[in-house]
Order: C-alpha cells, then structure tokens, then sequence
C-alpha cells in the first residue's frame, strides 16, 4: 500500500505491505510527522479518518475506505503543536515580488528606496485597488464545473495564504509555519541563499520572512514549491506571463499574481451554464495534475478577464497618491523619493 501524508512540515509518502496494520499506518505518520497525537483526513472534500474507532492490529485491507493511492492530511491536535520559535522583529528589509531580487531592485512589496546604504524608517503602506464588480469567473463545461478566483486577504501573509489554501488548510497558525519552513530552508542552503541574493544577511532575511509584516515572492514560491513537492504555477494578471517554481512535479496550484497581492484559482463543480460558482469553497479542486493543461488555460483565460479589469497593480507607472499630504507621484521609484523625503509611508493607488 502506498498513501501520501501532508503534514506541517511538508510532503512525503508512506509504502507499507499488503497485511499492514492500523498500527503500522499510525507509526509511520508518527514517524514522518514527529506528532504523537494528530488528525486525519482523507478524499475530497476533505473527510476525517477516525482510525482510533478501530483496534490498532485491525489490517488496513479491512477498512471501508482503501487506502492505497489516497492523499491524508495530518494536523497536529491542540496538546501536540510543535512549538514555533518566537520571531523576532529585524531592521526593515526589502521583500522580494514577484519577480527574482537584484541589488538594486525596488517594489512595493519592499520598503521604498531601501538599499544598503539608504535605509528608511518604516514601511510603506500601499493599499490595492478593489476589483470594480463581481470576480469574473471561467466556465470549464468539460468538468461540469466553474473556475474561480478565491481572494486571498491583505494582510501581507497573501501569499503564504494562498499557497496553502491550495495545499493545507488555511489559519494564522499554518501561515507561522510556513514562515518557519522559508528560514529553515534559507538556513540549511547558505550557498544558494547568499546575501547577494537575500540583498541582507541571511539570518536577518530568515529573521524578517517570521514576522507577520514580511512579504513573500519568488524566493519563497520556489522554496516552498521544492517542500511540498508540488509545481506552482503563478499568473501574472498585468502580463499574462505563468512563473513555474519546482516544474515537473507530479502535481501542481496555481497562484495569481496582481502586481502586490496573491490569490489563489480553484475549480468548484457547478450547474450549467457553469458561469456561477455557487458550492462552498470547501468543495473546490485546487491540486491538478502537472500535465493538465485545460486547466491551466482556463486559469489564463480568467485571468485575462481580471486583466481587463484592472485587477493588477502597474508597480511601474501607476499613480500613487499620499495619504498624508495628498501629493500625487508616478511609479515607484518617485514614491520611495518622497517617502524618504518627508517621513510619508501611508499610500494608495488612484486613477487620474
């Protein structure tokens, strides 16, 4: 038999023979996961596994429901969380986007005009614009069902919110812990995560990535894709062009990028004409096969709709007004100007 476990610290596969046991299977979770007490769920939508209604030598060949080829998350129960160190708050750094980092480079998802040798003194808070309408969705008649976007909240964890709503389930305390995962990888990898790279000393990137104000990107797309074992497909809306992060995995999520924000594409079965996503979110597909491409130029196509609504932001040339002295700039490179000039990081794009 062999089944797959997602746990919180990531993927891995369990093979056990023909004649395993309950036991067996509860041993080797114990073993991959270091949790002693934990929950178990299985198929789709998710359904919990009450292994311990049964006794442990029963073999898993008896249970109702087969095991083998089936995918079971495991969560830690409330008396086994592992413990997750307490971050804590380095100097302000720039995140990385959505794009990889250069020396040089400056984006909102950073703080404004920070290099080695300018430092600000605070973070630029930039809001989004809001999607004028409905979220646009794309029929997938082929499945019977609607491909939609599920937005994700602002509040810097977008994209570790993302990811795992298509891989784990969603909390703040998941989210610490995929935090948790980018430092220890960044840790474990010093030639890879140079400072070069971070554009910071590795310990203060692994140090600033916990803190709950710490944007993600590239950087932590690619690490994350790599300890899931799962390929990420990020779209960017502004350009159309598909990011590929750990490509050829067997599976794969697909993320949507809109200049500072993450959300995450799901399929929700649906009646036709299929334009309508009406089922909960708890009944979406979110993990495809890596080879399914319907799905992802469905995700393209949808995405080409929240293109023409706007629903992007032109980090380069947009107009971003102050929200202090309400003086208007254009792009980020005047932003990050005036904000080291006068002390403003309160900002929000407008149309002019």
């Amino acid at each position: 038999m062999r089944t797959r476990l997602r746990g919180p610290g990531g993927a891995s596969t369990v093979t056990l023979p023909d004649d395993a046991t309950i036991g067996d299977l509860i041993a080797q979770i114990t073993e991959k996961t270091s949790l002693t007490s934990f929950d178990i769920k299985y198929g789709y939508p998710p359904k919990p596994l009450l292994l311990e209604e049964n006794e442990s030598s029963l073999p898993l060949s008896k249970l109702e429901v087969k095991l083998d080829g089936e995918q079971l998350t495991i969560s830690a129960k409330a008396d086994d969380t592992p413990p997750t160190p307490e971050p804590t708050k380095p100097s302000p750094k720039k995140a990385s986007n959505h794009e990889a980092p250069t020396p040089d480079s400056f984006s909102f998802t950073d703080i404004p005009g920070t290099s080695a040798k300018n430092m600000p003194t605070g973070p630029v808070s930039l809001q989004r614009k809001t999607m004028d309408g409905d979220v646009p969705t794309e029929p997938f008649l082929e499945r019977n069902a609607t491909v939609v976007l599920r937005v994700m909240p602002d509040d810097n964890s977008c994209l570790f919110r993302a990811f795992s709503y298509a891989v784990l389930p969603t909390d703040d305390k998941v989210v610490v812990e995929l935090r948790s995962i980018i430092a220890q990888a960044i840790r474990a990898n010093p030639e890879l995560y140079t400072k070069v790279v971070l554009e910071q000393e590795p310990e203060n990137y692994c140090q600033w990535i916990q803190t709950p104000d710490a944007w993600g990107g590239a950087i932590e797309l690619g690490i994350l894709a790599q300890h899931f074992e799962i390929e990420i497909c990020s779209i960017d809306v502004q350009s159309g062009r598909v990011d590929k992060f750990n490509e050829g995995a067997l599976t794969r999520c697909i993320l949507v990028y809109s200049g500072i924000h993450y959300d995450t594409i799901s399929s929700s079965p649906s009646d036709y004409p299929h334009t309508v996503a009406s089922n909960p979110p708890e009944f979406d597909t979110r993990i495809w096969d890596s080879d399914d491409d319907e799905i992802l130029e469905k995700a393209k196509a949808l995405c080409r709709k929240l293109n023409a609504k706007h629903y992007y932001t032109d980090t380069g040339g947009m107009a971003i007004k102050c929200k202090i002295c309400r003086i208007v700039v254009y792009g980020e490179a005047q932003a990050g100007t005036h904000a080291q000039q006068t002390g403003h990081y309160d900002m929000a794009e407008v149309t002019t």
